[in-house]
């Protein structure tokens, strides 16, 4: 079995693969400092709660965006599933060339979901990662990562709306049931909510436009789920898109070995 996990500036999510098929995934913050041992120790429980013994686990690869917490979480790793994990790094094998002006620097997060997009619904295809930040790649028919974009998360930006200002107050995000708002929170989510749905909608018409042919359209990250189905454009919602990904970039380095 393997265990692929992505380290996001949010939350760490956990994907469990017996062969190809994924039997389990969890979700824990990222905000919380924590030691080897907690994380070990978590990654066990979530493994019990598959009913996945340590003996069961071939292999872990993991993507991370958060390179803070990354000493502490590949001890823990070691320590209590004694597998050193393979890391996404700048020229591991991916099937994706990325052709921007400065490769390693994009984030290896972006680089699995492109992977998971292009050989899952294949290309050419716009890739939109709705999580702290939402972020828009674009990979073309042969699996060359042309460019992106790079914007303020719909949480973190409504964060930003509440902090900033003494008396509005924080808010659930979600759909208003009308733009007609009449009090300070109804008119708080219509404007957080629409705004941002327009935003993404006319990122995906200036891609369209600048490229001048069509591509599909997959979506995915936590904070997709709110906003995709209100979005036409959209083909696909895909939330273990980051798993796919990583489980193909784990199958080309193994091939390769």
């Amino acid at each position: 079995m393997l265990v692929a996990i992505d380290i996001g500036n949010t939350n760490i999510t956990i994907g469990i693969f017996d062969q190809d098929t994924l039997i389990g995934n969890y979700r824990l913050t990222s905000k919380v400092r924590r030691t080897s041992d907690e994380y070990g120790f978590m990654l066990k429980t979530f493994l019990d709660s598959s009913k996945v013994y340590k003996e069961d686990i071939e292999d872990v690869i993991i993507s991370s965006v958060v390179p803070k917490i990354m000493h502490s979480f590949q001890n823990g790793i070691v320590k209590f599933l004694g597998i050193e994990p393979l890391i996404v790094r700048p020229g591991i094998k991916s099937g994706i060339s990325v052709q921007l002006e400065n490769p390693k620097s994009v984030g290896s997060d972006r680089i699995a979901d492109c992977a998971g997009a292009y050989f899952e619904y294949g290309g050419p295809v716009l890739v939109i990662d709705f999580g702290t930040a939402t972020t828009y790649d674009y990979v073309d028919e042969n699996g060359c990562f042309k460019a992106g974009s790079i914007s303020v998360g719909i949480e973190t930006g409504a964060n930003a709306l509440w902090t900033q200002t003494a008396q509005l107050p924080e808010i659930e995000i979600k759909r208003p049931t009308t733009i007609l708002a009449k009090n300070t929170k109804a008119e708080m989510q219509g404007g957080i909510f629409y705004q941002y749905l327009g935003g993404v909608e006319y990122t995906i018409k200036q891609y369209r436009k600048e490229i001048g042919k069509d591509f599909k359209v997959i979506a995915t990250g936590g904070l997709g789920r709110v906003v995709c189905s209100h979005i036409p454009l959209i083909d696909v919602y895909d939330p273990n898109l980051i798993f796919k990904g990583l489980k193909i970039i784990y199958d080309k380095n193994k091939e390769s070995e």
